[in-house]
C-alpha cells in the first residue's frame, strides 16, 4: 500500500541554512519558489537572460527577502537543492550545459516528473541526493490552495540517496510548498512516469480528446447542427469531470438523470471494446520499453520540429475549434 505523510511526519527545518533553486518560473516553478519563500526558505529562482518570467520573479522578491532571482548557473551555484522546473525536452540539455558544472558534491537534485532520470536523459553524477516532489494539480492551484492555508496532494520519490537523508528532504520540500497539508504520497519515479505519460496519453488528454471530437463528428455527419453537438460532446463533459473529482462516480450518477446513468451502463463497453483495451495495454508497453520517450525527444530536438507542429495545425483547424470559440463568447463566466 502507498505511504501517506503529512506536516506532522515533515521536518521543515532540514532545509535550514539550505538554499534552493528553483530552474524555471513557469506554472510549477512561480508557485514552488513563491510558496517556499513564504514558508521561511531561502529561494533563488534560476532564469535564462532575457526570460519573461524575470520580471515577475524580481517583482515578488521585492516584497520578500527569502527570494532572489538570478542566472541559472548563478542559482545552480548558490544552491543547496536544485529544483529543475523546466520543460520536459529542455531538462537535459539545460542540466548537462547549466546546472551540472555548479553543482558540488552533498548537493541534491530535484524533479517534479520523473521523465528525464527514469528514461536516463540526465545522468547525474553519484555523490548528489536525487528526489522527487510532484504536486498533483496545476501550478496556480498549487499556489491558490497554499494562499488559503490548503494544500495539493504531492507524491515524493528518492532515485538516489547518496546523504541518507534524501527521503527527509523530500517530505520538508513538499511540506513547504503546502503539500503536507493535503497529504504527501511515496512513489518511485518509475511509477510516477510511466503512469503520469499513460494517464496523459490514453485517457486525459489523447483519449479525452479523440472521443469528444469523435462524438462531434457523428452528430455533424448524422446532420445535427454543429452548435448542439459541441455542447453535448464537449462543452457539457467540464460537467461530469467536476462531479466525478468531487465524488467519484457514485456521485456523478447520483447526480445526473436515470436516462442518462442507464445509457452509461449501457453503451460504455461498447465503446471502450476489448481491443480498445489491448491498444491501451500497447500504449503502456510503448511507455514502459522507452519507445515513445525516445520517439518525442528526437522529434523536439531536431530543431524544426515538424510532425509536432505539423499535428498542432491540423487539430486547430478541426471544425469542432470554431464552433467552440463562437458558443464561449456567450459564456460569461468564462471571460474572467
Amino acid at each position: 500500500m502507498i505511504k501517506k505523510y503529512y506536516d506532522t511526519d515533515c521536518n521543515l527545518g532540514m532545509l535550514d541554512g539550505k538554499t534552493v533553486a528553483v530552474i524555471g518560473f513557469g506554472s510549477q516553478g512561480h508557485a514552488h519558489a513563491m510558496n517556499l519563500a513564504e514558508s521561511g526558505v531561502k529561494v533563488v529562482v534560476g532564469l535564462r537572460e532575457g526570460s519573461a518570467h524575470w520580471e515577475k520573479a524580481a517583482n515578488f522578491a521585492k516584497t520578500n527577502e527569502n527570494l532572489s532571482v538570478m542566472s541559472i548557473e548563478e542559482a545552480a551555484k548558490a544552491g543547496d537543492l536544485v529544483m529543475m522546473l523546466v520543460p520536459d525536452e529542455l531538462a537535459a540539455d539545460i542540466y548537462n550545459k547549466q546546472v551540472a558544472p555548479n553543482m558540488k558534491e552533498g548537493d541534491i537534485l530535484a524533479f517534479a516528473h520523473g521523465f528525464n532520470i527514469h528514461f536516463q536523459f540526465v545522468k547525474p553524477q553519484k555523490d548528489i541526493d536525487v528526489i522527487m516532489i510532484a504536486p498533483k494539480g496545476p501550478g496556480h492551484t498549487v499556489r491558490s490552495q497554499y494562499l488559503e492555508g490548503k494544500g495539493v496532494p504531492s507524491l515524493i520519490a528518492v532515485e538516489q540517496d547518496t546523504s541518507g537523508k534524501a527521503k527527509e528532504y523530500a517530505l520538508a520540500y513538499a511540506s513547504g510548498i503546502g503539500a503536507g497539508r493535503a497529504g504527501i504520497l511515496e512513489t518511485s519515479f518509475r511509477e510516477e512516469t510511466e503512469t503520469d505519460l499513460f494517464g496523459e496519453q490514453a485517457v486525459l488528454c489523447g483519449g479525452v480528446c479523440e472521443l469528444m471530437h469523435a462524438g462531434f463528428d457523428t452528430l455533424v455527419e448524422a446532420g445535427y447542427e454543429p452548435e448542439m453537438a459541441y455542447f453535448e460532446c464537449i462543452h457539457e463533459m467540464k460537467l461530469i469531470v467536476d462531479l466525478i473529482n468531487e465524488g467519484g462516480f457514485g456521485k456523478m450518477r447520483y447526480s445526473i438523470s436515470n436516462t442518462a446513468e442507464y445509457g452509461d451502463y449501457r453503451t460504455g463497453r461498447r465503446l471502450i471494446t476489448d481491443e480498445t483495451r489491448r491498444e491501451m495495454k500497447q500504449v503502456l508497453r510503448e511507455i514502459q520499453d522507452g519507445t515513445f520517450a525516445s520517439e518525442f525527444m528526437t522529434e523536439m530536438s531536431s530543431g524544426r520540429r515538424a510532425k509536432f507542429l505539423a499535428t498542432r495545425r491540423l487539430q486547430a483547424q478541426h471544425p469542432v475549434e470554431a464552433v467552440g470559440a463562437k458558443l464561449r463568447e456567450m459564456m460569461s463566466w468564462l471571460h474572467k
